[in-house]
């Protein structure tokens, strides 16, 4: 006999009430009973376990995830509806077979961060099978990047529909571009990227022969530039020239900055670090290695192989990074200037710099730059004297030590000391914390070099 729809209920009472009404054998009644169990009970709360499988961690580096992960937030999240005044392609195919992951709080599930964020934690592999932690970045928040888009249909007479890229190719400017054979110095002008203020030709002859999101890298002129290949390396330039300095001065020849592993749209892709910021309160052995990694790198800024000065034009929390492996570089290149000393420090021109809408597309465009015969030796030193080293090394050492340091970070902020004698102080800070590093195996970047070495 079928029972009653009105019957069906997961409770015990139900059940025995049955028995009585409906005089079942105790038998089949307590199938029955299990049977609604499993289904009212266990069935339910499988659904449940599969929903909330989605948002189980991304970031987990198992070769074969059971339920492949997807972020597909469109052509508007990474940019390409914009290109190409964009940064370029290279890395996308990256992000379409999933070889890039971002962290579990970016599911296409779960709602989208702020506007305002500039970067995120992903992970990337090569092999499907080891997974290394990537910095996923924007050269500018999305909304300054809006922002900048808005000046740019602004630009032109009020039409119904803007396109951002057409409007940048229609300019003066890009006109110049498109018919250039090589990269010069007055198609750069008036841009607000510090590391464009005083270019030489030997700088902008690297950019182009080392621009990597271009076929056929190598040449000096542009030649194998197509129309898109110029339009996004001036974007590039104009919104933020930090992925080019990445790309011309790549750490795998001993240049202080993380690697550039390439674009998607307005997104970039770079090795990732852990801001210095993070190892204000660490203990004095690190905090004496990351200082004098610091002042080591200050020192090749403005002395290195190649003759070039690197300056700062401000130096914000996020200037220097840390890698896992203990290595300190510089996080951020977007406030660094360059000057070529090899064609001579460049003098100040009284010539109006030509101005246009390239040179309002960046978040600092209204930035007041020092004039190129105003920049010094020794200001990159003043400035991490004055604004980081204090922060780090405080309250770390023996008293005696301490005063020492305390004492030659008051010479190295001393500006009315000239250049001499502020990178002497420099140099005799080196040299007392150089003894306070140790050899072990937390500082990977060099050990177990240093067992064998005498001077540890």
């Amino acid at each position: 006999m079928d029972a009653p729809a009105g019957a069906l209920k997961p409770l015990t009472l139900g059940c025995v009430l049955a028995e009585v009404a409906l005089g079942f054998p105790w038998m089949w009644l307590k199938m029955w009973c299990i049977s609604t169990v499993v289904w009212c009970v266990l069935i339910p709360l499988q659904i449940w376990l599969l929903a909330c499988k989605p948002f189980s961690d991304a970031s987990d580096p198992s070769p074969v995830p059971r339920i492949k992960a997807s972020y597909n937030f469109g052509k508007s999240f990474l940019g390409l509806d914009k290109c190409n005044a964009c940064i370029g392609t290279s890395m996308c195919k990256k992000f379409f077979k999933d070889e890039i992951r971002f962290e579990n709080w970016l599911s296409p599930r779960l709602k989208l961060p702020s506007d305002y964020r500039q970067s995120y934690t992903g992970n990337y592999t090569d092999d499907s099978e080891s997974w290394r932690q990537v910095e996923i970045s924007r050269l500018m928040t999305k909304h300054q990047h809006d922002l900048s888009d808005k000046r740019i249909c602004a630009s032109i007479p009020k039409v119904k529909s803007c396109s951002i890229e057409q409007v940048l190719m229609k300019t003066e400017r890009f006109r110049k571009w498109s018919l250039a054979k090589r990269l010069s110095p007055d198609l750069v002008q008036g841009l607000a990227s510090p590391v464009l203020r005083c270019p030489s030709q030997r700088l902008l002859d690297r950019i182009v022969r080392r621009y990597a999101e271009v076929r056929d890298a190598g040449s000096v002129f542009m030649d194998h530039f197509t129309d898109r290949d110029k339009m996004r390396l001036l974007y590039t330039l104009s919104i933020n020239a930090h992925p080019i300095v990445l790309q011309i001065f790549p750490g795998s020849e001993g240049w202080p900055f993380p690697k550039y592993l390439g674009a998607c749209g307005r997104l970039i892709v770079s090795a990732s670090t852990s801001p210095l910021k993070e190892f204000y309160n660490t203990t004095a052995e690190v905090a004496a290695d990351l200082g004098y990694q610091l002042l080591r790198i200050i020192k090749s800024m403005r002395s290195n192989d190649m003759n070039y000065l690197f300056y700062f034009t401000r130096i914000e929390k996020y200037t220097f990074g840390v890698f896992s492996d203990g290595r300190l570089f510089i996080k951020d290149s977007s406030t660094v200037g360059i000057i070529d000393k090899q064609d001579g420090y460049p003098k100040n021109t009284p010539e109006v710099e030509h101005k246009d809408i390239f040179s309002c597309l960046a978040a600092n465009s209204d930035t007041k730059f020092p004039s190129c015969d105003t920049v010094n030796e020794k200001q990159n030193l003043v400035m991490v004297c004055k604004d980081v080293l204090p922060d780090l090394l405080r309250d770390k050492f023996s008293n005696a030590t301490q005063q020492k340091i305390s004492q030659v970070l008051k010479l190295c902020v001393d500006d009315a000391l000239p250049d001499h004698k502020t990178m002497s102080a420099g140099e005799a800070l080196m040299d007392l914390l150089q003894p306070l590093r140790t050899c072990e195996p937390q500082f990977v970047y060099r050990y177990p070099d240093c067992k064998y070495n005498n001077k540890y």
